[in-house]
């Protein structure tokens, strides 16, 4: 394990802060030590004010290969994916080792990961899951066309999605609109909402309402997503860029998955107080 970058003091508990086209997250490295995780932590941790703050919190583990990553949004909430995050851990690990390839595991499977050059991370989110009982869904539907105003795509990445393509998503409440449809009913575990404007065949406009968290600048499984959606409605080719209110990432549904493309940030590294960590609990 590296040097922590601060003084680690007992009963005090380290972290890095990192964040991939402004979807930010708390990274917590339980490779060297044990962590005891509670809801109201996570919390707390998540509290903008009072805390640090993120949009998710990614443990490190030891795993069956590189590493295992387990990833919590800010109500507390798990997620079995977090593209951004993976990414942005991914090259904490490969600065750490020189690596230029990794196997992850996460609660999706494995995912592997690659240096992309120019300071850019590769994840490899996995193939597209677009039957209904893997999303999942509350009932048999066409996945390519739901049944709700405005037709959206099903799409499953680990975690469910739900993609509107509409005229301008500039335009679009999304706070209002996001909060509607992450409760709807047809989705028994909540969704990722993402709207959608087609730029080109291969360029696309998206902005994301993340479960659990609310609007994000950026979101690397709903880019997989929505890049799935797209091609699966002949909006585009399997190789898009999209733009997000972060940033812009690449996205390429290729044989064996969906690959993401896209920078990293690692913006600081400090550790909780003994006194938060009590109080949070």
């Amino acid at each position: 394990m590296p040097p922590m970058t601060t003084r680690e003091k007992p009963g005090q508990m380290p972290f890095e802060k990192m964040h991939g086209l402004g979807n930010d997250f708390v990274v917590l490295d339980a490779r060297g030590r044990d962590l005891a995780l509670t809801d109201s932590l996570v919390r707390a941790i998540a509290d903008r004010h009072r805390g640090v703050g993120f949009d998710q919190l990614a443990v490190i583990s030891k795993g069956a290969h590189d590493a295992h990553l387990t990833f919590y949004n800010s109500d507390g909430s798990t997620s079995a994916a977090c593209g951004n995050a993976t990414r942005c851990i991914a090259r904490k690990i490969m600065d750490e080792t020189g690596l230029k390839s990794l196997r992850l595991t996460t609660d999706r499977g494995t995912l592997l990961a690659r240096d992309a050059g120019d300071g850019l991370t590769s994840v490899n989110m996995g193939q597209p899951q677009l039957d209904w009982q893997e999303i999942p869904l509350a009932e048999p539907l066409d996945t390519l066309e739901l049944p709700i105003e405005g037709a959206p795509v099903a799409t499953g990445m680990g975690n469910p999605h739900c993609t509107f393509f509409v005229e301008d998503a500039e335009s679009v409440d999304l706070a209002a609109f996001g909060a509607a449809h992450e409760h709807h009913p047809l989705y028994p575990e909540r969704t990722n909402v993402q709207v959608a404007s087609l730029i080109a065949p291969d360029h696309i406009r998206m902005r994301v309402w993340e479960r659990g968290v609310g609007i994000t600048l950026a979101s690397g499984s709903s880019s997989c997503a929505t890049a799935v959606a797209a091609a699966r409605r002949g909006l585009t080719g399997r190789n898009v860029r999209i733009d997000l209110d972060g940033g812009t990432l690449q996205v390429r549904w290729a044989e064996d998955g969906v690959w993401m493309t896209g920078p990293t940030a690692h913006v600081f590294s400090g550790s909780f107080t003994k006194a938060f960590l009590e109080d949070a609990q």
